[in-house]
């Protein structure tokens, strides 16, 4: 990863952590729908392993994805976990058997879900948590942060982020204490909220410029899945002049939209995820950048 810079969270804090500017979800690493074992759980622990010696820092899992299929993968790859890993969770959801996804944010929830996360990823405390905000959730989002909060002066929780949230979420989040990141969906096909059978998702376009301001890494979901179907002309044109993939070109747009992005591509493929990681030698300029605006 020679071109990648890095990115600090929680640079005001006690405890910053510094990583590599391209991380690794992975989602990608279930079954069909997000649940159940990989179809290939060797090719899986060889990518864990791979994106570790490729100086891929941040990871970013869900107790939910599998169920904790992805939590457990990690662990049996990686653990004893090397000192510049970051693993990030997410809680406040959860599935059920007919993979339906669900809130699961109460403040005991929370709890449960923290406690499962430590359990199976064998840690003692979470270095960085997300707390996945769900629209029309009967839980009010102050009573969910302030479980996060709560469990963060345990000891359990480090950093706590937020994903999943509006701009007037954002805001009263930050009123309620440290901020560490925000993970929305952001990529070149869509950097506003949308809705689809996921539910809604909601833009990282609405909170980039607080983010930017605060000194806050935003960290974009599903930056390929819904980018991929829909072909751009311009992203192909730009591809077709690097000799790249779409997928490289839609990472690296990324990559050079501003310096607070961290972007974390999935995949269940290692030949995708070296491509992957390569994007972040691709250098786009100034003109490239208009264009694809």
């Amino acid at each position: 990863m020679s071109h990648n810079n890095s990115i600090t969270i929680a640079a005001n804090s006690k405890h910053p952590i510094t990583v590599n500017r391209l991380g690794y979800g992975t989602m990608r690493l279930t079954g069909e729908g997000i649940y159940g074992e990989p179809p290939n759980r060797n090719e899986a622990l060889q990518i864990l392993k791979e994106a570790v010696a490729d100086g891929v820092h941040f990871f970013d899992t869900a107790d939910y994805y599998g169920e904790d299929v992805t939590n457990r993968l990690i662990a049996e790859a990686l653990h004893p976990y090397p000192e510049a890993m970051l693993i990030c969770t997410k809680v406040g959801g959860a599935r059920k058997p007919d993979k339906s996804w669900v809130a699961f944010n109460s403040p005991e929830n929370i709890r449960q879900s923290i406690e499962n996360n430590l359990r199976t990823l064998k840690l003692e405390q979470m270095q960085l948590v997300h707390f996945r905000a769900f629209t029309h959730s009967k839980v009010p989002f102050e009573k969910s942060m302030e479980a996060m909060f709560q469990l963060q002066q345990e000891g359990k929780i480090l950093h706590i982020g937020v994903s999943n949230v509006t701009r007037a979420e954002l805001e009263t989040a930050l009123q309620m204490g440290d901020i560490a990141t925000v993970e929305n969906m952001f990529g070149h096909a869509q950097r506003t909220t949308q809705t689809s059978h996921y539910g809604t998702n909601e833009g990282g376009e609405e909170v980039l410029d607080i983010c930017e301001a605060k000194g806050i890494p935003l960290i974009p979901y599903f930056s390929l899945v819904s980018a991929m179907p829909k072909k751009d002309g311009r992203i192909t044109a730009i591809a077709e002049k690097y000799g790249a993939t779409a997928a490289q070109v839609n990472i690296a747009w990324l990559l050079h939209r501003s310096p607070w992005i961290l972007p974390i591509p999935g995949t269940s493929s290692l030949a995708h995820f070296k491509e992957n990681i390569k994007a972040a030698d691709l250098h786009l300029t100034e003109e490239d950048m208009k264009y694809l605006e």
